[in-house]
């Protein structure tokens, strides 16, 4: 029978490559370093058979003529390479990917596929960092944070819980690792309401989404620019609070929370918890291990590293919800 063997939580910014020279000698930089380098190596002593990415799409494989809201990839997965990110095809396990997709749409959990997924920094941070030299293929599993109407935590964490029965139900003996990347508080530069946009910048970011497909890097240059002047706003506390909670194992009340309580709490940018929830959820809700915390103005996020180890009590939790 497959099972999960780890879990991992990890936060990307779409400038931790580019803008990695202005935290590398501080020692927020160094902790934040530090933190993927044992969540890494945590990784390979699990020694999955493949591992699920949980991650969000920053609009360059997805756009706002059509947004699921959880979609996986169980075919080809091609990087798009934004931001210093690996670039081209990944290695991927379709039968797998496949098969987990229709447990999925079995036990009530529609997930849309993609048989040619496109992935951005919101996935590729993960591969590039968490499984560096660790030949294993990866699953995507895609979550809209950004084009409200968004899926609800409740729905996300029902998701989690449902992927993990799927990874039992679904035979063999692969040892499977879920990794979420997103998160943690921030606030992107981004319009509240894609429909109605405030100002040149936020039409021009509308634009882009909606007329990106097959053409992103027009739109890219501007884009970063945008961000890249964007006001760092992160909340340290949320994010301690949240890290603190994950280490008890008190997680659940998280599941409730609204989009409008998130953006409150964690900045539009936290809408990316959604896919920590997922990998979170699937592991039971069992209590993890905060490896790092960084706030990091210069990347505009608050950055965090966990684990989440299975426990003996998961299946029979799960089985409870």
């Amino acid at each position: 029978m497959a099972s999960i063997v780890l879990g991992v939580g990890a936060s990307h910014s779409t400038l931790m490559n580019t803008h990695w020279d202005k935290v590398v000698h501080t020692e927020r930089g160094e902790a934040f370093r530090d933190g993927l380098t044992v969540a890494r190596d945590r990784l390979a002593q699990a020694r999955p058979d493949v591992v699920i990415v949980v991650g969000s799409n920053h609009f360059r494989g997805f756009w706002l003529d059509l947004i699921p809201a959880f979609t996986m990839g169980v075919g080809e997965v091609i990087a798009a390479g934004d931001g210093g990110t690996p670039k081209g095809p990944q290695h991927t396990d379709p039968e797998f990917a496949q098969a987990l997709a229709t447990e999925l749409v079995n036990a009530g959990t529609e997930v849309a596929i993609s048989a040619r997924l496109t992935i951005d920094h919101g996935q590729a941070h993960a591969i590039q960092y968490l499984l560096d030299g660790i030949d294993v293929p990866v699953v995507p599993l895609v979550v809209n944070v950004f084009a409200p109407p968004l899926p609800t935590m409740p729905r996300v964490a029902e998701l989690g819980a449902n992927i993990a029965a799927a990874v039992e139900r679904i035979g063999g003996d692969k040892r499977v690792a879920i990794v979420a990347s997103g998160g943690l508080s921030h606030q992107l530069p981004w319009p509240s309401d894609w429909t109605a946009p405030d100002g040149e910048d936020e039409e021009f970011l509308v634009e882009a989404w909606l007329n990106g497909r097959g053409d992103w890097e027009k739109y890219d240059v501007r884009r970063r620019e945008i961000i890249v002047a964007a006001r760092p706003t992160i909340f340290e506390d949320f994010d301690t609070q949240f890290l603190a909670d994950l280490e008890k194992g008190a997680m659940r009340p998280y599941a409730e929370l609204t989009s409008e309580q998130i953006v409150e709490r964690a900045g539009n940018g936290g809408q990316e918890l959604r896919t920590w929830l997922v990998m979170i959820s699937a592991l039971g809700f069992a209590p993890g291990k905060a490896l790092a915390y960084a706030a990091m103005p210069e990347w505009l996020t608050g950055m965090g590293v966990a684990v989440i180890e299975p426990t003996i009590s998961d299946s029979s939790d799960r089985s409870n919800q």
